[in-house]
């Protein structure tokens, strides 16, 4: 039987439309003469989804009681007796009622996809396994029902089901999703903007691994290699030779002008192949060096091995789906371009349909520096050979002459035993003079004429030949094998080092200092001292050394910096890994000095424009109520004009409101100034809301009766300073009645989450825009006000000062249908 297909419908939250596209579909499905049955579907009061209903046949549920209370359950059994083409079930994720068929919806799910029904299902992100403790961070529920990935991931279809948080806010603000009474601590809660956001992008990020996974899938079943341009990403090749930097550079530059709205981005990959036997041919600091500048650029490093580099390195660019790779020109010189077309000329005419990018660079067709070939084997173990040529072979040709006569043949072969013999002990050149030595002493002693270098016969002549010729090749293959094992001991032993330096400057806190002290203790020196210019800026260790001649190492990092090293003098093979440290200590320093500029310059910044702020903000605010109270006594004083009771009234009202206004802004300066010294005196005690919004209405006067305030009476207290708070929500409502249109004014709402309260301040302006919503709270600043001539911008941050003061905080949030609503938390009395 052929197992059905499995459809699931995937959403970042509850409401954004799943069952009701689901339900689309299986409409779809019955018009279109397919046998079609609704197993199960939680509509959730929810009226547009109860009339997808309509015209489908629904199976009845399995009745199941659990502790003394009855619950309904999807009938598998009903479901395959009646054997449809296509069966609806929702929310994947259920845990069945204990007594059930299965513990768990989607193993019913199963049954019927095995029994060869196709199934449509749905499912949120937050209920995915690899997930769930991603979405509890994020919005402070844990989600108990969960199903593993695998299990969407093996679904024929998975269709996301997208909505923008401000549309399902609205949504949810219309009464679509939930019913009216859970409007209000829903969007406060779970249905906060960022919670939405961070899951929708969840969402998005988690059926992009499907997809990719669906591609990777295709194109191995179907064995393509070819490269499909789904997505731009360019590989650039590196050697570890100083033209690495240009040609990461051209494939950034490369990879910028190639970017597009429809690719989505570029993604930028170095790669540094290395032979297959593990050995390191480049210099580890350039690479280093390297690593560091294509991670700044925004792409990531890579290392492969292969014995073919041409081939490895397309197979690579292959496997992440590469469209371009760059490749610096030839360094060889122009005799050896001529042996052998080398590794650009190859990749090129086996890239396929990937493009290929052979960038110039200064060191092109110029041929490589020689390079010394380090000596396999130590000083000891060559002497060793070349005593064991000279006295052995002159023993053994003694020992032939003296004893029982052999043909010629064993006699090579008795030769060439020692020639080995001599290659194990002291390597390549004591074995070639062995196998030089050796061909001479059988021609003189051994091959006729005896007596003479001649040789009569033709045999004897290919046997001495072959001799000297398998002589040499079995020294060379000696001398290779111990070289390879020694630079192989070299790399295994750099590796681990730079995997220590590397976890040692990752936990420390100053990762300059645990660099240097990391690199004193490889080496077991007795300082390392940083130099910039001459001057010290970074040391470890007890002798600090302000000069070259002081130190017994020097590596120069560039033009400016120097690392210098006392203790005992370092051999050659430890400055490859000293200029790995070298480079890491250049990034730090830089790291560490951002660090500090960015955390001095910040105050400076942030004094000089409150400085700016206040001396333009407060000069027009103190001078406008002085100006207009001084008119008025002035008017009132005045001999020349004889004022009637009601003018009287009306200038003694006109300095009573301005002395208030003036007196207002230097109390708010004054508690200001409190907070920032950290002088202002918090008094919290427990305290209802409803006892403090009330007081707060009072204070605004008459405007404050047209504030709509819906205060619950079983609100928990909170744990509050209560003038503070008061002071509080008298600034929130002053902020949001300037921004009210007559017909809409604000409102204040209040509801329990937790351990704590939320008073909710909404108004139905104009609102900010998200981006600047930071800013609302920054002191003397003024944004969007339709009069830009009244307070000097202090109610909102001085608001959100008194408030953490007292432990809670002050956040803005926009107001579903336009408007901003501020929510001021605060901790609970019995949680305090």
């Amino acid at each position: 039987m052929t197992r059905g297909e499995l459809r699931i419908y995937l959403g970042a939250a509850p409401g954004v439309g799943k069952t009701y596209t689901m339900l689309e579909e299986a409409h779809r499905r019955a018009e279109r003469g397919t046998d079609v049955v609704v197993a199960l579907v939680e509509t959730h009061g929810r009226r547009h989804t109860q009339a997808m209903l309509a015209d489908l046949e629904v199976v009845s549920r399995r009745k199941v009681q659990y502790r003394g209370v009855d619950f309904t359950e999807l009938d598998v059994g009903a479901v395959l007796a009646r054997a449809p083409e296509l069966v609806v079930v929702d929310e994947l994720a259920h845990t069945n009622v204990p007594g059930s068929r299965h513990g768990k919806r989607w193993e019913d799910i199963n049954e019927l996809l095995d029994a060869g029904i196709d199934v449509l299902s749905t499912v949120n992100v937050q209920h995915l396994e690899s997930l769930n403790d991603v979405v509890a961070q994020i919005t402070g529920v844990e989600q108990r029902e969960t199903v593993p990935d695998a299990v969407v991931r093996a679904a024929e279809q998975v269709e996301l089901v997208d909505m923008t948080p401000e549309a399902l806010r609205r949504r949810m603000a219309h009464g679509n999703i939930y019913q009216p009474e859970k409007i209000d601590a829903a969007l406060g809660n779970y249905f906060r903007t960022g919670n939405l956001t961070a899951l929708r992008e969840l969402a998005l990020l988690w059926l992009a691994d499907k997809v990719e996974d669906q591609l990777d899938k295709y194109r191995t079943d179907n064995k393509i290699d070819k490269t499909w341009e789904t997505r731009e990403r360019v590989v650039v090749a590196l050697t570890g030779g100083p033209e690495g930097e240009t040609l990461i550079r051209r494939a950034a530059r490369i990879a910028t002008r190639t970017a597009s709205p429809r690719s989505g981005g570029v993604d930028l990959m170095a790669v540094h192949v290395t032979r297959n036997d593990g050995l390191a041919g480049a210099d580890p600091a350039t690479l280093a060096r390297q690593r560091i500048l294509v991670e700044s650029l925004g792409g990531s490093y890579h290392q492969v091995a292969g014995a073919d580099v041409p081939q490895a390195l397309l197979d690579f660019a292959r496997a992440v789906n590469a469209t371009q790779i760059v490749l610096g020109v030839s360094s060889r010189g122009k005799f050896a371009q001529m042996l052998s077309a080398g590794v650009g000329v190859t990749t090129t005419s086996l890239s396929g349909s990937i493009d290929v990018h052979l960038v110039p660079h200064e060191r092109a067709s110029q041929g490589r520096s020689a390079r010394r070939i380090p000596a396999a084997l130590s000083r000891g173990r060559r002497i060793a050979g070349y005593v064991a040529t000279t006295a052995g072979l002159p023993a053994l040709t003694a020992l032939l002459s003296a004893g029982p006569s052999l043909s010629l043949t064993n006699d090579i072969l008795l030769f060439l035993a020692a020639v080995v013999g001599v290659a194990l002990i002291g390597g390549l050149w004591p074995a070639l003079l062995a196998a030089v030595a050796g061909s001479l002493m059988l021609n003189y002693f051994f091959t006729p004429p005896v007596g003479r270098f001649t040789i009569a016969e033709g045999d004897n002549l290919l046997a001495l030949a072959i001799f000297v010729a398998v002589a040499l090749a079995v020294s060379w293959v000696v001398d290779t094998a111990a070289r390879k094992t020694r630079q192989a001991a070299q790399a295994g032993t750099d590796a681990q080092i730079l995997a220590t330096v590397a976890g040692g400057v990752l936990r420390g806190e100053r990762p300059l200092l645990a660099l240097l002290e990391r690199l004193r203790e490889t080496f077991t020196l007795d300082s390392v001292t940083l130099l910039e210019k001459g001057v010290v800026v970074a040391e470890a260790g007890g002798r600090v050394c302000t000069r070259s001649v002081d130190a017994d190492a020097e590596v120069k990092v560039d033009d400016e910096l120097t690392l210098l090293m006392k203790g005992r003098p370092l051999q050659a093979s430890d400055r490859r890994i000293i200029e790995a440290f070298a480079a890491q200590a250049t990034v730090a320093l830089r790291q560490e000095r951002l660090t500090a500029e960015a955390a001095t310059a910040k105050p400076l910044a942030e004094a000089d424009r409150m400085r700016t702020a206040l001396l333009a903000a407060v000069s027009h605010d103190l001078r406008t109520p002085l100006s207009s109270a001084k008119a008025a006594v002035a008017s009132l004083r005045s001999p020349d004009v004889d004022f009637d009771d009601d003018d009287r009234a009306e200038l003694l009202e006109t300095a009573d409101e301005s002395l208030d206004r003036l007196t207002r802004l230097v109390e708010n300066l004054l508690d200001m100034s409190r907070l920032q010294a950290g002088a202002l005196g918090v008094h919290p005690i427990a305290v209802g809301a409803e006892e403090v919004v009330p007081r707060a209405l009072d204070d605004l006067g008459p405007t404050g009766r047209d504030v709509a305030a819906h205060i619950p009476d079983d609100l928990p207290y909170v744990h509050a300073d209560p003038g503070l708070l008061e002071r509080v929500i008298v600034n929130l409502l002053a902020n949001a009645q300037r921004y009210s249109p007559a017909d809409r004014p604000p409102a204040v709402t209040a509801s329990a989450l937790g351990d704590k309260v939320e008073i909710r301040v909404i108004d139905h302006g104009p609102g900010i825009p998200e981006d600047r919503w930071d800013d609302v709270f920054l002191p003397f600043q003024r944004l969007g006000d339709r009069d830009n001539h009244t307070g000097v911008g202090l109610g909102l941050a001085l608001s959100r000062g008194l408030t953490e003061a007292m432990g809670g905080t002050l956040t803005p949030e926009e107001t579903p249908g336009g408007g901003l609503t501020m929510i001021l938390t605060l901790p609970t009395a019995a949680a305090a």
